[in-house]
């Protein structure tokens, strides 16, 4: 008996019975996309803030620089000036040591206290064309931050704590204290008046803040 037609529907393989495998669904182009932008733009992000800060640094660095400048040019000259200052005290006692009468007698002397006395102001001048100022604190309240009390004196007829000697001129050198007056204060009189409280705004205090006497030519050290 011939052998019947086999039927191309069955098999006997078992592979091939096997069902095909399926075909993966395709990946959305769109997520990726979209995670894509994601970390860009994050990216982007980090990238913005540490530009920024970079930007803050450097002009905080600018603003230092030129305040460094502004007070190397302002305070360079501080020993310098204080050595000066030296010289104007010799002239000032040269001229509180010569009796008024004496100098009115002898024309010579009278001639020889003017030209000291010139030259002081001259001194003076110049300093202050450098940004030296000297302190005129005579009948003022004591003032420890411009002012150094050398002893009391007692007088009830001014406020207690007023200047009432100068022995020695105070200067300023800019918004520091060069050097400080030596006065005398006095002591046994009415009490002083308050100072005035400083306005809440626009106020920049009393000029000589926590920086101090300028006491050496390095303005970046207080």
């Amino acid at each position: 008996m011939p052998d019947e037609p086999s039927d191309p529907r069955h098999t006997d393989d078992p592979q091939a019975n096997q069902a095909a495998p399926k075909t993966a669904a395709p990946a959305d182009p769109g997520a990726d996309v979209a995670g894509d932008l994601e970390t860009v733009l994050a990216e982007n992000t980090d990238m913005r803030d540490k530009l920024l800060r970079t930007m803050a640094d450097m002009e905080n660095l600018r603003r230092r620089t030129e305040r460094e400048k502004e007070d190397t040019a302002r305070y360079a000259i501080s020993n310098f000036a204080r050595d000066v200052l030296t010289i104007g005290d010799n002239l000032r006692r040269v001229i509180e040591h010569v009796p008024a009468d004496s100098a009115a007698q002898d024309p010579a002397l009278k001639s020889f206290l003017e030209g000291v006395e010139l030259t002081e102001r001259e001194l003076l001048k110049m300093l202050e064309k450098h940004g030296v100022t000297k302190l005129e604190p005579l009948g003022q309240r004591f003032d420890p931050n411009q002012q150094q009390a050398m002893y009391e004196v007692p007088d009830a007829t001014v406020p207690d704590g007023t200047v009432v000697q100068v022995m020695q001129a105070g200067f300023t050198i800019g918004d520091r204290v060069l050097r400080p007056a030596l006065v005398a204060v006095s002591k046994g009189g009415p009490k002083a008046a308050p100072a005035p409280k400083p306005a809440q705004q626009g106020t920049q205090g009393n000029g000589f803040g926590p920086g101090g006497a300028a006491n050496d030519d390095n303005p970046g050290q207080t």
